[in-house]
């Protein structure tokens, strides 16, 4: 029986990550449902230049991801009838990468609004793993009231924080690693990210070793 991750992305910039963890489960040979919100489809286009049509998901999602997307289901944000609405659909659980506060907030309070936020209900109240990988700062106190009501649900609030001790030199390895964290937080297996080792330097010592930094001014941190 296919048992897939669903990953729903938000309109909150931060597109990279969202392609990232799709990246990663899919390498990882995970199936994925995938929901874009109508807001989401916005930041697409400003951040990366595409979007997603519902029409033609298959061919927009490939280009998006730049691979074959044979292991991915598409929902439309507006299929409130979609098989993630229902707590009798089988999945593992959800990503939402990036959570806009607009997402959280919805998700916190159960409005609904759309599928993305009715399948994060949905996988809360079964409860599923659920990652909300907020991307916005400064927080403000009604944020991180919907964020504790998010934590205290029992989802994992993972915000987009990248960590600079394991060797990174690139805006993708920083993508990477939260990509990564996101990850570990589902139990999937990855290489995104050199983990610590208790030993101050290795990682960026294994980089230089690598050649790791030896990149144009345009991908350096």
């Amino acid at each position: 029986m296919r048992l897939p991750w669903v990953v729903g992305v938000s309109g909150a910039s931060g597109t990279p990550y969202a392609r990232a963890v799709l990246a990663g489960l899919l390498d990882a040979g995970e199936p994925v449902d995938l929901v874009v919100s109508r807001a989401a489809r916005l930041t697409l286009l400003d951040e990366v230049g595409r979007t997603i049509r519902d029409a033609h998901w298959e061919e927009d999602v490939a280009a998006w991801l730049g691979r074959d997307v044979s292991g991915v289901r598409y929902w439309s944000a507006g299929d409130l009838a979609a098989g993630p609405s229902s707590g009798s659909y089988p999945v593992r659980g959800m990503v939402v990468v990036p959570a806009s506060t607009a997402a959280v907030a919805g998700i916190a309070l159960g409005l609904s609004k759309d599928l993305l936020q009715r399948a994060a209900d949905v996988n809360l109240k079964e409860r599923r793993p659920v990652v909300v990988v907020p991307r916005e700062t400064p927080l403000s106190r009604g944020h991180l009231v919907h964020l504790l009501a998010l934590h205290d649900a029992g989802a994992v609030v993972l915000p987009a924080s990248p960590g600079f001790y394991a060797g990174t030199s690139t805006v993708q390895e920083l993508v990477d690693f939260v990509a990564g964290k996101v990850l570990d937080s589902l139990g999937v297996g990855h290489t995104l990210f050199t983990r610590w080792r208790g030993e101050l330097g290795a990682a960026r010592a294994q980089g230089e070793h690598a050649g790791i930094g030896e990149t144009g001014p345009e991908q350096a941190v």
